[in-house]
């Protein structure tokens, strides 16, 4: 559904465009509705869910037993800080503050569409993600039938 990278403005009200591509399959898709919360494996990075993937991730995050403290960081990460938002008339989103102040996310930022939900990187954190190569150890069983 969403792919490629996008450099982003964010205005000083926590604003952000969503890209004009995107727009109608968002309207189509969520009815409009979006939810950004945290990513919880990588520093610098919100995730932004159309609505109707949030729900299904959402009931799969808190369905696992709270019992484990790795459990309960993914829900604390993920459903604790979920925000709704919905785009404007000028299909801008505002990003909570305390979510913006976390990654740090300032002017400069990265959308990247990732399939089934964005990835809003600040500028910073996307570059040094970029900058990381995979070495022959990094790869498993999995990677190595890949035909990139």
């Amino acid at each position: 559904m969403f792919q490629g990278e996008t450099a982003i403005t964010i205005d000083d009200k926590g604003r952000l465009a969503i890209p004009t591509a995107y727009r109608d399959v968002v309207a189509r898709a969520s009815g409009n509705r979006l939810v950004v919360t945290y990513n919880p494996f990588d520093a610098g990075c919100l995730y932004i869910y159309p609505h109707d993937v949030w729900e299904k991730v959402r009931d799969q995050v808190n369905a696992l037993p709270r019992t484990r403290a790795v459990n309960r960081q993914l829900q604390l990460k993920l459903v604790g800080a979920a925000c709704f938002v919905e785009p404007d008339g000028s299909g801008r989103i505002s990003i909570p503050a305390s979510q913006r102040s976390a990654c740090a996310l300032d002017k400069r930022a990265v959308l990247l569409g990732m399939g089934d939900k964005f990835e809003l990187w600040s500028e910073q954190a996307h570059h040094a993600q970029i900058r990381q190569t995979l070495g022959d150890a990094d790869l498993g069983d999995d990677l190595l039938e890949l035909r990139l």
